[in-house]
Parts: C-alpha cells; sequence; structure tokens
C-alpha cells in the first residue's frame, strides 16, 4: 500500500465514530438545543397571554391609544397570514388551506432546528423565535378561525397593518436568519481571499 493510500485509510480510521459516540453526540446536541426551545415558550405564553388581556379588555374593533399618534391596542381579528396578507375573510376553505400551510411550515422549520449545528447560536435563536411565533398564531387559527391582533402603529392617517407578538417574533427571527446568511458569505468570501495562493514550483 502506497504511503498516501495509508494516510487516507488512517484518516478514515480517525473520522469513524462508534455508535455508542454517535448516539452521545445527538443526546448532547438535544441538551443544548432544548435550552432554545425555551425562548420559543417564552414567545408563546407572552403571546398567547397579550391576546388573552385584549379578548378580555377590549371589544372587537374598539381601540386603546398607548402612545399618542404613534401606537395603540385595536383589537381585530386576522384571517389571513401575518399582518393581514392573503386573508381569507372568513372563508373555511381559505382558512383550512392557509392552517394547512402554517402547520407544514411550523415542521420544516422544527426539522431544520434539529438539523442546524448546536454552536451556531444566532441561527438557533433565530429559529426558536419563528417556532414560539408559529405555534402562537397557529393555536389561534385553530381555534377561532383566525388571529388575534392589537399592535397598531400609525402616524397622521397612515396605519401599519395591525399585528401581535407572535407576528414580531417570526420577523425578527426571519431579519437574524438574512443577516446570518450575509454575514456566513461574508466570512467565506473573506476565508477565501485570506486563502494564500499556491506557488507554483
Amino acid at each position: 500500500m502506497t504511503p498516501n493510500a495509508d494516510a487516507l485509510s488512517s484518516a478514515a480510521q480517525t473520522e469513524t465514530i462508534s455508535p455508542q459516540e454517535e448516539r452521545a453526540q445527538r443526546l448532547a446536541d438535544m441538551r443544548v438545543k432544548w435550552r432554545y426551545l425555551i425562548l420559543a415558550v417564552v414567545v408563546l405564553v407572552l403571546d398567547q397571554w397579550t391576546k388573552w388581556m385584549i379578548e378580555s379588555h377590549l371589544s372587537r374593533h374598539a381601540s386603546m391609544e398607548i402612545i399618542p399618534q404613534l401606537l395603540n391596542f385595536t383589537h381585530v381579528r386576522n384571517t389571513g397570514v401575518a399582518f393581514g396578507f392573503f386573508a381569507s375573510y372568513g372563508n373555511a376553505t381559505g382558512t383550512l388551506v392557509l392552517t394547512l400551510l402554517g402547520l407544514a411550515a411550523l415542521i420544516f422549520v422544527g426539522y431544520y432546528f434539529w438539523l442546524v449545528p448546536r454552536n451556531d447560536r444566532p441561527l438557533l435563536v433565530a429559529l426558536a423565535l419563528v417556532i414560539g411565533g408559529a405555534i402562537g398564531n397557529l393555536i389561534d387559527r385553530i381555534m377561532q378561525g383566525g388571529v388575534t391582533d392589537f399592535i397598531d402603529f400609525y402616524r397622521g392617517t397612515y396605519h401599519w397593518h395591525t399585528f401581535n407578538i407572535a407576528d414580531t417574533a417570526i420577523s425578527i427571527g426571519i431579519g437574524l436568519m438574512i443577516l446570518g446568511t450575509f454575514r456566513r458569505t461574508d466570512e467565506n468570501a473573506e476565508a477565501v481571499e485570506s486563502k494564500p495562493t499556491p506557488t507554483p514550483s
């Protein structure tokens, strides 16, 4: 066997891990990632609690001024996705489709969460925010056929689409994922630029 073949064989043996080691590594990954899911639970509890408070103390379409000329709490029911897009307007079929799409998206994000390396903290935080927000809105859609929104930012006569805590968490999570993608792209580009150019022999 040639020296190169010996080196490749040795490297392959070094990279091979036993089933016990692989199982221990998976358990370690799960222990770390469960901590990030605490953030998802916090988002879910805060989202459901604030919606319950609005539903209990503010009638539908009623508004409460919080910060003059900037922020109201306005109780509305959103039958679409975040920020009122693709509203089903109470149509049962449309609501079912949006519910199934939301469930499929949640399953995909959850699966992706478990694939992410445990040392990629920014991405795990981003996915935990998305998971917590997605579950919060999905619960509303299943239980009530629509999502309770109440955060109403406005300036003069212009009002931004009313939203809730879950929408906020999802938006922040997606934003962090996009920033992370740009950051990794920049790091890869810097690594390629800093890689020494082989000199001809």
